[in-house]
């Protein structure tokens, strides 16, 4: 079941010298998330909490090709091709609510084949945080690299977060491949 939307309505009132009662309300929209995976799973099969991507949405188990959701091509990385995994494309975010009941995450990251190496272009870096503590970084990739396999530890994080960044360069072809991503979870 994917995550719920919300709207949080809050009111305060009180008095004030000179003007007398003052009332106010704001409502605040929230996403109460999914329910935290379990088992081994692959984090393309999880439903993010959020997510936001430079180019399009985020493509789940192949590349990011343009706008338009479902448009991109195999996850590929420097001649591997990937079943599962995420695309992206500078900058993006991916986070996943965990719960607490995950202890580990290891993905092979790198810049998708799609574009390159036709165009000798695209780098960036890859970095997976758990509760805003980086517990994996790829240093920067290009689009001649192999894929860089990351493993960090989640034990006990509520949110897992995925961080593609530009390589320092703009953000052209900088998409970003989360090949193989895999959740170990209670």
């Amino acid at each position: 079941m994917a995550g719920t939307a919300a709207v949080l309505t809050s009111a305060v009132e009180y008095t004030t010298v000179g003007f007398g009662k003052v009332a106010r309300t704001t409502d605040s929209p929230v996403t109460v998330p999914a329910a935290p995976p379990s088992g081994p799973v692959w984090a393309s099969d999880v439903t993010p909490a959020a997510e936001r991507n430079g180019y399009g949405p985020v493509e789940k188990d192949q590349s990011n090709g343009g706008i338009p959701a479902r448009d991109g091509k195999p996850l590929t990385i420097n001649g591997v091709n990937h079943a599962k995994g995420l695309g992206t494309h500078a900058s993006a975010e991916i986070v996943f609510y965990l719960g607490g009941r995950c202890s580990a995450f290891t993905v092979d990251v790198g810049i998708d084949d799609e574009k390159e190496p036709a165009t000798k272009l695209g780098s960036a870096t890859f970095g997976v945080y758990a509760d805003g503590i980086k517990a994996a970084e790829s240093g920067l990739k290009t689009w001649a690299d192999p894929a860089t396999t990351l493993k960090a530890d989640v034990s006990g994080a509520r949110y897992l977060r995925l961080v593609l960044t530009d390589g320092g360069d703009g953000v052209q072809y900088d998409r970003g491949d989360w090949a193989s991503p895999r959740l170990t979870c209670a």
